[in-house]
């Protein structure tokens, strides 16, 4: 922690001692001893806004329950809800501080919160922080809580809600392709497959092929993202409730939906909600899956701008910046680039995450901060990547018709198109002749009479149409 003046702080003291705090921060002894022992990576508490609202909606859903069980009267209930919504206003990010990487298996996480929802619930109050005369941090911002049900609830809750924002760009990003794919709907290219010559299709194919997969995958994720809605508030510490009403579970629930405008509800096995985290593997298998099949994307245009010169030239990528510090002019497709870079790291999250979930042990996972910062990385990743790659890439891309044209018709990937005209036999032979000699098929036909340019171009054209109906 940064050094401070002793003579501008309050004392707060635990069983291993006194720590000094500075003046005006709002966290406590328990705050300070997760910043000092579990301070691991460069993010605190407060780094994503959906987790720290999250928390705040769980105490503020927890006070008003509390209320209504008698176990808070209405000026403490009514202070907490004040200092939630503070936290929610960013007002108290300098005094979340524990790192979100914190090893504590969720407490220092959860005591900052409480530590700094009773402080700032103290002066709205009028009383010092600190002092905790009239909410305490454990007794009553905690109450009828647990580390154990109070951070697995704010996770989901948050993850819910970045959840949203991706799905977003996912779309609007299927609606540039499917643009695309009307844009380019009547170019003839040249499909591949092996990265060898294949069989003539549209361009435009090619890109509602894209347009499709995007769809599904906004689908999937949006899917998965329902199942976010069960939590395990109100099973304290290991899913039997103790430490809480009879009456608290219900009452959370329904004002947690009242705050958040989110119909979440209590699991129909309180213990299966409290041991297992498998949502989160469901959840981050799917961000993986959406970054890997745009990184495929990514890829293959990448392959088809290759150029200017010596590639395939097919697209054009709008020129984004310069590609190189030694040789001029030369531009790089660095938006495809980033996005399959930003792929192997969300990939490795989902591996963090499934290690993780395995990792748990009897009652409770205690691994849940690196899910929650894997996820929310891998959220953050995916949506600033793919608005950038859609903002500043594909919705800029442009088609080289004649290079297209050229590519099939020089290639002998037109054969297909004339085997049901002139039978296989004939077709393949004329083929290895174009191979051999190095000159377009077309042209080798047109010289031996076997069937007019014209004729072949109009084999063509059919084959490059969907034969299935619907």
């Amino acid at each position: 922690m940064s050094t401070f003046d002793r003579a501008d702080t309050r004392v707060e003291q635990d069983y291993v001692g006194e720590v000094h705090i500075p003046a005006g921060k709002l966290y406590g002894v328990n705050t300070v001893r997760g910043f000092d022992n579990l301070s691991v990576s460069p993010l605190s508490i407060a780094h994503y806004p959906a987790f720290r609202d999250a928390f705040a909606q769980c105490k503020w859903a927890a006070a008003l329950a509390n209320l209504d069980c008698a176990v808070l009267d209405g000026a403490q209930a009514e202070a907490i809800v004040l200092a939630c919504q503070d936290i929610i206003a960013g007002n108290c990010d300098d005094s979340l501080i524990v790192d979100l990487l914190e090893g504590s298996g969720g407490t220092s996480t959860n005591m900052n919160f409480n530590e700094v929802v009773a402080n700032r619930a103290q002066l709205f109050m009028g009383h010092a922080a600190g002092s905790y005369a009239s909410v305490h941090p454990n007794d009553h911002v905690n109450a009828s809580q647990s580390t154990n049900d109070v951070y697995p609830a704010a996770l989901k809750i948050a993850t819910h809600a970045m959840l949203a924002g991706l799905i977003d760009e996912v779309g609007k990003l299927a609606e540039v392709f499917e643009a695309k794919a009307l844009q380019f709907a009547d170019i003839l290219h040249l499909g591949r497959t092996c990265l060898q010559d294949a069989q003539p299709m549209r361009l435009g194919q090619l890109f509602s092929g894209y347009a499709a997969l995007t769809r599904r995958l906004g689908e999937e994720l949006l899917a998965v993202r329902d199942k976010l809605r069960t939590l395990p508030l109100g099973g304290t510490a290991i899913g039997t409730g103790f430490g809480a009403p009879a009456a608290y579970r219900g009452a959370v629930y329904r004002h947690l939906v009242a705050v958040t405008g989110v119909e979440y509800q209590a699991p129909d096995n309180a213990f299966d909600a409290m041991q297992n985290m498998d949502v989160f593997s469901r959840v981050s298998a799917e961000l993986r899956t959406c970054s890997a099949a745009l990184a495929k994307i990514a890829t293959d245009l990448t392959k088809l701008s290759s150029g200017p010169v010596a590639g395939i030239g097919e697209l054009r990528l709008p020129e984004a910046q310069a590609g190189s510090s030694i040789m001029p002019g030369k531009v790089n497709p660095v938006l495809p680039m980033a996005m399959i870079q930003l792929s192997f790291a969300v990939i490795g999250n989902d591996v963090a995450v499934a290690q993780a979930v395995q990792a748990g042990e009897l009652e409770i996972n205690h691994f849940e901060p690196v899910v929650a910062s894997r996820v929310f990385d891998s959220i953050t990743l995916l949506t600033q990547g793919i608005q950038r790659f859609r903002d500043k890439c594909v919705a800029g891309i442009q088609a080289d018709p004649a290079r297209n044209l050229a590519h099939l018709t020089d290639s002998m990937a037109v054969a297909t198109a004339l085997v049901p005209r002139l039978g296989y036999a004939q077709v393949s032979k004329l083929a290895r002749q174009s191979v051999n000699e190095g000159r377009s098929l077309l042209a080798i036909m047109a010289e031996s009479g076997v069937m007019s340019e014209a004729e072949a171009m109009a084999a063509i054209e059919t084959a490059s149409r969907p034969v299935f109906e619907g």
